[in-house]
């Protein structure tokens, strides 16, 4: 007789987290706009000027693994809601430092804020802990898909609200302290209890040390980690460079609004190709359209050009990182859970920060113009492009053995 596996709380929890992904998440994209654009009328040097949005990263990368203990714990509302707190006093503290013009004020709204983005990256993980094997990685495409709202809901309260006070950007970080507010609600209706407490002699699982031995393990850290941080790299110059190529702040935030719906779209249906392919076959794809984006930014500085190239940029981040999750999820038993998902987003986001960090100075300090700045930003890409690529390629060449996360 075939069991047929019941994923109805799965699916439930899978609606609240794609809804939480909408309007939660909407605040990434608007940071990530006027972000360096309000670091450059704050910073006392213009290198500075994407400080503020790698704080937001290294907070994320901080909080990973606090977080994902507090997850295990005390259950994934509770976590959940200790980032939407983050993201409100974040948000709070960042308008207080656009309205004093203090950069250091303004920073540590921008760390704070880390608190909520690395809460919402454990948003994937939520939507597999009561999904069957099947499902899994189609909840994880679904609740990613989330953010397609997200990239219209951000950008477009961008334009709304940038200008709407005397203070430029004000406006638009007090409208992040009410969306952390409203969002922070549907948590209230996500079935997902607090793991019961381990017994005294129950397995704990492989050591940190071990699971980073996994070769799966190993490689899937490995991919997110260069998906995430180059997206990130690219990104973070992005509205810098569209500006000093002579175009507009609306057209940067269109441009961005391209990138986040290419990174989200996709996710309908990176699931299935998933299930249908395999994680390893999509990553490499990924990587393959992260190159794409990389020649086509160098191919000029024109309008369609970075809207060509930060789609690509987009696509490429959907798959090399979904499916990388997905890889993740396949190689961890329950008991090793909290360890490896925290251990996996303190990793990759160590590297976002990095890559963030480089980001501004590549393009600010390195080089006479933006040209030549964005064109240092996207050579960038490539060591780590082969990284990436080396690794999957040894990866699919060792045999096969993975930890199911039922057993």
């Amino acid at each position: 007789m075939t069991i047929v596996a019941d994923d109805s709380r799965a699916k439930r929890n899978v609606a609240v987290l794609v809804a939480a992904q909408a309007i939660l998440g909407a605040q990434l994209p608007m940071i990530f706009v006027i972000g360096g654009l309000a670091g450059t009328t704050l910073a006392p040097n213009i290198c500075l000027a994407t400080l503020p949005i790698s704080m937001i990263v290294l907070g994320s990368m901080v909080t990973a693994t606090p977080i994902s203990a507090f997850m295990q714990r005390y259950g994934r509302t509770a976590g959940f809601l200790v980032g939407a707190a983050g993201g409100t006093l974040g948000a709070a503290i960042g308008a207080l430092g656009l309205f004093y013009g203090n950069f250091w004020l303004f920073l540590l709204g921008s760390f704070l804020t880390g608190v909520y983005m690395s809460a919402q990256g454990f948003y994937r993980f939520a939507a597999t802990d009561l999904a069957s094997e099947g499902f899994r990685p189609k909840a994880i495409s679904y609740v990613m898909a989330g953010g397609l709202f997200s990239a219209i809901i951000g950008p477009q309260l961008v334009k709304v609200t940038a200008d709407a006070m005397v203070v430029p950007f004000l406006g638009t970080y007090i409208s992040v302290v009410l969306l952390n507010l409203v969002g922070a609600v549907l948590f209230l209706f996500l079935d997902a209890p607090a793991p019961p407490k381990a017994e005294p002699d129950a397995p704990t699982g492989r050591s940190r040390r071990e699971l980073l031995r996994d070769p799966t393990i190993a490689v899937a850290i490995i991919c997110a980690m260069v998906s995430y941080a180059l997206m990130n790299l690219v990104m973070t110059s992005t509205p810098l460079a569209v500006v000093s190529c002579g175009f507009t702040a609306n057209n940067a935030a269109d441009v961005v609004t391209g990138h986040v719906l290419a990174m989200f779209a996709p996710s309908f249906f990176t699931g299935h190709l998933i299930a249908r392919f395999g994680a390893e076959r999509i990553v490499a794809v990924g990587l393959v359209i992260l190159t794409g984006a990389g020649a086509v930014a160098l191919a000029g500085t024109e309008l369609p050009n970075f809207f060509v190239a930060l789609i690509l940029l987009g696509l490429g981040w959907n798959f090399g990182f979904i499916g990388a999750t997905t890889m993740l999820s396949t190689a961890h038993s329950p008991a090793e859970r909290g360890r490896v998902q925290g251990m996996n987003d303190m990793i990759v986001m160590g590297c976002v920060t990095l890559a963030s960090l480089s980001s501004g100075g590549l393009m600010n300090c390195l080089g006479g113009d933006a040209v030549e700045g964005w064109r240092a930003v996207n050579i960038a890409m490539v060591p780590f492009l082969v990284l990436a690529g080396g690794s999957l390629i040894w990866l699919v060449m060792q045999p096969k053995k993975r930890v199911q996360p039922g057993e």
